[in-house]
């Protein structure tokens, strides 16, 4: 099993311990791609599959890294809404 699916397989867990870090590797694996610019500065942060055009909005966390579990739950439902999980 590679490093990428053992991530998955972990974010569908829905752990309380899944890090930002981890669901960018994991939304790249699916092809979004982080906007850094403009209404997305700060802690709001945006994941964009270009196929698509989808969207994935969300905020960073911040002081730490740990995402919140209602961050989890959301990002699960749009990888499984697009076909992706």
């Amino acid at each position: 099993m590679s490093k990428i699916d053992k991530l998955i397989r972990k974010l569908l867990s829905r752990p309380r311990d899944f890090t930002y870090d981890e669901l960018v590797k994991v939304l790249n694996h699916f092809g979004y791609q982080e906007i850094k610019k403009g209404k997305t500065a700060g802690s709001r942060r945006a994941f964009v599959r270009e196929d698509t055009k989808h969207i994935i909005r969300l905020h960073k966390p911040h002081p730490g890294n740990i995402l919140k579990m209602y961050v989890i739950d959301y990002v699960i439902g749009e990888l499984k809404d697009q076909g992706l999980l």
